[in-house]
């Protein structure tokens, strides 16, 4: 049936669960320990990474139940603040949120499946575009069906996520504790929360697809506050098996923590195995991405922002959006760096959030209590607070990916003009 809401609780959790959890729970705190010093700081980011991400979704969860429909930030700015950053935060869900990030997933996944051996699986860029082709694949045939794999491959994933931190918790409790003593830097928090908020994109991932979650003035909220707390006890477990797990010496400033700390604590054999792990992980991942991405492109498109063969109709997936999304994603797999991809999509992804909460904010206040919002004022201002706070200290920090991100931000309103004229002129 036409316009049939067909994705659950536990579906619409597994994708949130898919899209946080990727690349950069196995990546960052190499980066966090060399600028930190800490391994107790290290930590500390994450929790914080957490706290900002449930409140993130709490605001969210107000805004869905009052606009529960597919496009995500694209329709909640442009219902509550204006159609222009409605079509940026589109923009910006497109090309940083989903595309790029896309991107450099598959070319991870290529990297980790190469540690593993074999003639085949030599060029990581070759690996990586295949998982891209092959997830594409899957949710154009059927986005009920893609749910469905979706939500058993999360469940493996959680299974042998948790399988490995419990060894790496006993392995800890018998041979002891690395990184413990340092000092710390407290100056780095600012860009580290930055460079966790990439590790946690994805707590907003059901409101892209609200208008295909079943009750989703109850459920979306449900699906991304659960979502959100698996996550946050996964990441703490996880890095704190990383940190505490190896020296920082040989951790600091490495890609390959998760390998590196398997190494330490079991072998060869146990490093192999968490390879293929992370693999497995940043595969689920791509899928999500692949899921969740091409709403927002439909949506712009049955709004008019974009060309009408983007649109779709209720309950199909979006094929046309989908391949696009695809091909922005393997140019930036056979040409982008991973250097400061952490920082760059995270400063950028933040302030389209903070711009979202502001939204929410500007609607309650005209609004009054009708709008309701769970735990008014304190949780949109705590959220605006750490969230503006992190980029503040970014720009400082990290001036050249802030000018990246910022300069992002410039080509999406520029393309929003252009259009609004040449709407005018056909009009």
């Amino acid at each position: 049936m036409a316009g049939e809401r067909r994705l659950g609780l536990a579906s619409a959790t597994a994708l949130v669960v898919a899209n946080m959890v990727g690349t950069g729970v196995f990546t960052t705190s190499g980066f966090l320990i060399a600028d930190l010093g800490s391994a107790w700081l290290v930590l500390l980011v994450w929790v914080l990474g957490g706290l900002v991400a449930l409140l993130g979704a709490l605001c969210y969860g107000a805004l869905a139940r009052q606009i529960p429909e597919s496009g995500g930030e694209y329709v909640f700015l442009s219902r509550t603040l204006h159609p222009g950053l409605g079509y940026l935060a589109g923009w910006v869900s497109l090309v940083v949120g989903f595309a790029v990030p896309l991107g450099a997933l598959a070319y991870a996944f290529g990297q980790y499946m190469s540690a593993l051996g074999g003639a085949a699986l030599a060029s990581p860029r070759l690996t990586g575009t295949a998982i891209v082709l092959i997830a594409g694949a899957v949710h154009a045939v059927s986005l009920t069906g893609g749910a469905r794999a979706q939500a058993i491959a999360v469940a493996i994933e959680l299974i042998a996520i948790v399988l490995f931190t419990g060894f790496g918790m006993g392995q800890l409790a018998h041979e002891g504790l690395h990184n413990v003593e340092a000092p710390g830097r407290m100056a780095g928090l600012g860009v580290a929360l930055v460079m966790v908020s990439y590790s946690y994109q994805g707590w907003n991932a059901a409101v892209y697809l609200g208008g295909e979650v079943a009750q989703p003035k109850r459920n979306l909220l449900r699906a991304m506050v659960l979502g959100t707390a698996i996550v946050t006890a996964l990441y703490l477990g996880l890095n704190a098996v990383f940190v505490l797990g190896a020296p920082a010496s040989l951790l600091a400033g490495r890609v390959d923590v998760g390998r590196i700390a398997a190494l330490v604590l079991g072998g060869p054999r146990l490093a192999r195995w968490v390879s293929g792990l992370i693999a497995f992980a940043i595969a689920v991942c791509v899928s999500s991405l692949v899921m969740a991405g091409p709403q927002v492109v439909a949506r712009m498109a049955a709004d008019g922002f974009l060309p009408r063969v983007f649109a779709v109709r209720p309950g199909r997936p979006p094929r046309a959006a989908l391949l696009a999304q695809t091909a922005i994603a393997l140019v930036a797999l056979w040409t982008a760096s991973f250097a400061s991809l952490l920082t760059y999509v995270g400063f950028t992804l933040s302030l389209v959030a903070a711009a979202t909460v502001l939204g929410l904010v500007w609607q309650r206040h005209k609004q009054g209590p009708a709008l309701a919002v769970p735990g008014w004022p304190w949780v949109p201002v705590l959220f605006l607070v750490f969230v503006l706070g992190a980029t503040a200290f970014t720009v400082v920090e990290r001036p050249q990916e802030s000018l990246v991100g910022l300069s992002t931000l410039a080509v999406g309103l520029l393309a929003f003009r252009l259009q609004r004229r040449r709407a005018a002129r056909q009009s």
